[in-house]
């Protein structure tokens, strides 16, 4: 009895494989259920103000530094106080940054600060060399 190669070669090329999807959906939809109700999601706490917390290590501190690319110029209530600059950087008084405002223009390489009312100017910016 001869075997007939040939048309077990056709049965073989005319059978195309099925993948059935609803199945592999369900599996999926289910393993995300799964991960989503096992998961814990914690708020994330915005009642920071943005000013580095304080630790023992670093002591009390008035002042804190402002680093920025390439500073050049930086202006307090209109008045260019650029000489204070030190390494890119300017100290800045903490009740500046809490109460009055800080904009910082790294493209045009300056910081211009507006300060709380009753604050001079030498109060609010000093040079990092002399904090």
């Amino acid at each position: 009895m001869a075997i007939d190669v040939d048309k077990y070669r056709k049965k073989l090329k005319g059978n195309n494989p099925r993948f059935n999807m609803v199945p592999f959906i369900d599996i999926l939809f289910t393993i995300l259920i799964f991960v989503i109700v096992t998961s814990s999601f914690q708020a994330a706490d915005t009642s920071s103000s943005g000013k580095p917390q304080q630790t023992e290590s670093m002591g009390p501190s008035d002042y804190y530094l402002i680093p920025v690319a390439g500073l050049e110029t930086v202006t307090v209530n209109g008045v260019n106080v650029s000489n204070l600059i030190k390494d890119s950087s300017i100290a800045v008084h903490t009740r500046v940054i809490d109460e009055g405002e800080i904009i910082i223009k790294p493209k045009n390489k300056m910081i211009i600060i507006t300060t709380p009312p009753g604050m001079s100017v030498n109060e609010a910016v000093k040079s990092p060399s002399n904090i």
